[in-house]
């Protein structure tokens, strides 16, 4: 059985990374960063992929790909408690010459793809996806994309892509979060119905709450199982999650000057959440 609690108190150790890093730097994309965390924490703190952290290039290993690159701080954490790097580098985070910036690059242990405009790492995951089945191997590719970058075309052009190689070792996990850069996804661009339309395409289709560890593991477990197509999972998600003052406001996609007073009413707010006792 999945050890739930270490799952969630991991998540406060990610969240609590997020936000010290961002209070030591002055700026960081916090929101989408606080909306993903149980995402990664599912993904890297399960057996349900397959990762080797001294050897980052293995050749059996499972591949993530974070097309989402603004949402690089969440991953760095993750990484750096998977093993890939040490806590010093976690903390050199947009100092010159650090490869950890702003959006995660492939200098960086453990991140398998250099991010920076958005919609398009769906595109390279199902690249790679096609390549590995063309030389059957069995690993994984998993990508994880926003709801607001399926505005891109070429999202959409990679969905019908993979549907016609039938890449059902591709997972598009979306952190559908409703919040872009400057408005609600509703205002800027409306999605419609995400799940019939990728359903549409030819897709494997799982909708979960993007916070509940048990929905994630069983969404991640049916993906592994899926035999035909790919999979995309909407991970419904909250913008800040767990600090009530970021919840769902999209003046929190980034953040510039946390005060020590809002510092400190955010971890307390994620210690109540989040923490378990002990």
């Amino acid at each position: 059985m999945p050890n739930y609690p270490y799952l969630k108190t991991t998540a406060f150790d990610v969240r609590n990374d997020v936000l010290d890093i961002i209070r030591k730097t002055g700026s960081g994309h916090v929101g989408g960063s606080l909306s993903s965390t149980d995402i990664l924490v599912a993904l890297y703190f399960s057996d349900l992929f397959n990762f080797y952290p001294t050897q980052p290039d293995h050749p059996q290993r499972d591949r993530f790909i974070l097309s989402a690159g603004h949402l690089a701080l969440a991953l760095y954490s993750v990484l750096c408690r998977s093993g890939f790097f040490d806590e010093k580098l976690l903390y050199t985070y947009s100092e010159l010459k650090s490869p950890l910036q702003g959006h995660a690059h492939r200098s960086v242990p453990g991140v398998e793809y250099s991010s920076g405009s958005l919609g398009q790492g769906l595109s390279l995951a199902s690249g790679m996806a096609l390549a590995d089945k063309r030389d059957r191997k069995k690993r994984f590719t998993i990508t994880l994309t926003s709801d607001g970058e399926h505005n891109q075309g070429q999202i959409w052009e990679a969905a019908m892509f993979a549907n016609k190689y039938s890449l059902n070792r591709l997972i598009n996990i979306i952190d559908k979060n409703g919040i872009q850069i400057g408005g609600t996804t509703d205002q800027i661009m409306p999605l419609g119905d995400l799940a019939n339309k990728y359903y549409e395409f030819g897709w494997q289709v799982y909708e979960i709450n993007g916070h509940l560890f048990p929905a994630l593991l069983r969404a991640l477990q049916s993906a592994k199982e899926s035999s035909e197509k790919p999979v995309v999972i909407i991970a419904k998600t909250t913008l800040g999650k767990g600090i009530s003052y970021m919840e769902g406001k999209y003046k929190y996609h980034d953040i510039k000057n946390l005060t020590e007073k809002g510092h400190q009413r955010a971890l307390s707010e994620l210690q109540k959440n989040f923490k378990p006792p002990k």
